[in-house]
């Protein structure tokens, strides 16, 4: 076996295959940037090697660097993770020139699958099922516009070269397609440095499903079932899960074995991915084929009980696959929720900084978390805004999902803002219970975007008996009541809790081993150890075990559960009847001004001064997290001034330009 491997990338994906090469005796090799100095890879690693400043153009997409440091440490072998260079045809060339095996698939396979447009051609050429549409790099918005009449709209516009989501637009109208076509170009030339695009039909209402393959160098080939990803924002996966509550094991047979064909194709060796579109009638089509370890993997690990990072390795090594097709079972059910730095109140925009907390859920048997960071990390504008994989296993999808809301409700993350009240309530959201979903859920069942404000949890009057009990846990600075003596007190103690336009009267009746409250007519017993200061409050109410999140917020009490988040003030009767009277603060009028939301890089300004704009004119677009934000006008008006060039660092909130 391998004695050293280098991992060609970060974050959690490097710290993935460290964990699995630590467990085969291989010795580890980390790279990093300067962002990512002190990122937990490096300190997994037997030896980490600086490759460049913190861009990734100039670092982990540098084959030289790469190169230079696999000569530096003596690594025999090179992971490429996922991202950066792991479908890199150059790259991978590059190595077997110098002598270094590449844990992946061979040049051949990443040049055919590697490009959409050429994948799509080999597919069609190995009878395989295909999406209609146009299997030539269109050469401009016009040839877009043209093409797009003669498939039907809508249509969906694709990097070549893309994945992750990244160079790919939707176009409803002949108008969008223009629009589109600019941008996705715009955004593979940044992502993957190849700005060709292609275009083809978009199926409506489908479901993303995928397909794992293995294959070894003696030409055994096998397919480890398929994965659920139809869950998806702007194309990018949000939920994964194994298997799929839709396909059925003849669509899965059919599946699988068009997956096989086309890997054999191309003499593919390594895992891979073959992904497909399934319609309402489970009709399949063949999307693309990734060349590389899928972010969502763990969950057909848990589900086929194999290190897929293992197989890759031993398969790199030249050891034939010791499983065959008969031997792969679906045992179970696992589910996957990606954990990103980004505020699903503000149209998800990325989050940067310091987490100043980080405690994830403890991993068993039934939980697992995939991470790159620690309390006291930084979250970077230069890279994917993921925290975490939080992969969740139970016997089957309803005792997988229990796990999963469970394992959302105690991850504490306080620093940056994160997805974790969104994800909870789609895992809620009884559609996505009952397996009803395609990949325009969360368009559909979220038009007007998220609100974790506006989730309503499904026993309200619990989070208020919380929070009066976290009240008067200050008040008393201890909450740990088993000492107290037994005693209904002969004059309750009286409070009113505000929660948003309501008021709801809470007595508290009891003071014993448990606390007993009356909110609004319905009692709660509660029972919890929990100090003032804790970030999660533990509680058993009502003979459950309930956690829930707890943040100050002004003179009221921040609760997160469920996925509904809002503040609950508690008063003394009095002081109820008294904050009734009290003004409310008007907030700063900011319609004159164009914002940044976020930290990032101001790619394009569409306006100079002295421009008319119309509502819903778009006036610039920033980059962040390798993601391109186009950021539109609120209202009619006139650009008084501009603050700022393309190419300018932008900080959160600052001021793009003004109005009068």
């Amino acid at each position: 076996m391998f004695k050293k491997i280098l991992i060609a990338n970060r974050g959690e994906i490097a710290c993935r295959v460290i964990k699995t090469a630590k467990k085969m005796g291989i010795q580890t090799v980390a790279v990093y940037s300067e962002a990512d100095t002190n990122s937990l890879h490096v300190k997994m690693a037997d030896e980490a090697v600086y490759i460049g400043p913190s861009p990734s153009a100039e670092s982990y997409l540098v084959i030289d660097n790469i190169i230079n440091a696999i000569k530096q440490t003596g690594a025999e072998a090179v992971h490429p993770g996922f991202g950066f260079l792991s479908e890199n045809a150059a790259f991978a060339n590059r190595l077997a020139q110098e002598g270094i095996v590449f844990i992946g698939p061979g040049v051949e396979a990443i040049g055919a699958m590697g490009d959409k447009i050429e994948s799509k051609k080999l597919a069609i050429e190995s009878e395989v099922n295909t999406i209609p549409g146009h299997t030539q790099a269109l050469t401009s918005a016009e040839e877009a516009i043209e093409v797009s009449e003669k498939i039907g709209l809508p249509v969906m516009l694709k990097a070549s070269a893309g994945g992750g989501g990244k160079g790919m637009r939707v176009a409803w109208t002949l108008d969008e397609v223009a629009d589109s076509f600019k941008s996705a170009a715009s955004e593979a030339a940044t992502s993957f440095g190849d700005d060709r695009v292609f275009v083809e039909k978009y199926i409506e209402q489908p479901r993303h499903i995928e397909i794992q393959v293995l294959a070894d160098s003696f030409g055994n080939t096998v397919f480890l079932g398929e994965r659920e990803c139809s869950i998806q924002r702007r194309h990018q996966k949000v939920i994964e899960e194994a298997p799929s509550p839709f396909i059925d094991d003849a669509t899965r047979q059919a599946m699988g074995a068009q997956a096989v064909a086309l890997a054999k194709a191309v003499n593919y060796v390594s895992a891979g991915t073959v992904e497909f579109i399934v319609d309402k009638e489970r009709n399949f089509y063949f999307l693309e084929m990734n060349t590389r370890l899928q972010v969502e993997h763990p969950v057909t690990e848990f589900v086929t009980g194999l290190d897929i990072v293992e197989q890759m390795i031993r398969i790199a090594f030249g050891e034939a696959l010791e499983m065959t097709q008969n031997d792969i079972k679906l045992e179970g059910w696992a589910i996957e929720a990606r954990v990103y730095a980004e505020d699903p109140d503000k149209n998800f925009m990325p989050s940067i900084g310091r987490l100043t907390h980080y405690l994830p859920p403890s991993e068993n048997k039934n939980v697992r978390v995939d991470t790159g960071i620690y309390e006291g990390s930084e979250i970077s504008m230069y890279y994917d805004p993921m925290i975490a994989k939080l992969v969740t296993y139970g016997s089957d999808r309803s005792h997988a999902l229990d796990h999963m809301l469970d394992a959302l409700d105690h991850y504490t993350i306080r620093g940056v803002s994160h997805n974790i009240p969104f994800l909870s309530a789609i895992m809620r959201h009884p559609k996505f219970v009952s397996g009803d979903i395609s990949t325009a859920f969360i368009d559909q069942e979220y038009p007007d975007g998220f609100n974790s404000r506006d989730v309503v949890h499904a026993d309200p009057k619990l989070l208020v008996a919380v929070a009066t009990a976290i009240q008067y846990s200050r008040d008393s600075r201890d909450l740990d009541i088993s000492g107290k003596i037994d005693e209904t007190l002969t004059a309750p103690k009286k409070y009113v809790v505000e929660a948003g336009e309501t008021q709801v009267p809470v007595k508290i009746l009891k003071e014993t081993e448990d606390l007993l409250l009356n909110v609004d007519g319905e009692e709660y017993t509660l029972a919890t150890e929990w100090k003032p200061g804790e970030v999660l409050f533990n509680a058993l109410i009502n003979g459950k075990q309930q956690s829930i999140q707890v943040d100050r917020e002004g003179i009221g009490w921040k609760l997160t559960h469920n996925g509904s988040v809002n503040t609950y003030i508690v008063f003394t009767e009095r002081m109820a009847e008294l904050h009734k009277l009290m003004p409310v603060k008007v907030p700063p009028d900011l319609s004159k001004f164009l914002i940044s939301p976020m930290p990032g890089l101001l790619v394009r300004l569409n306006v100079a001064e002295g421009d008319e704009v119309k509502a819903g004119q778009e006036l610039a677009v920033v980059e962040a997290m390798k993601m391109e934000n186009s950021l539109h006008a609120v209202q009619d008006g006139v650009v008084s001034q501009i603050n700022a060039s393309p190419g300018d660092s932008l900080a959160a909130d600052q001021a793009i330009l003004e109005f009068v």
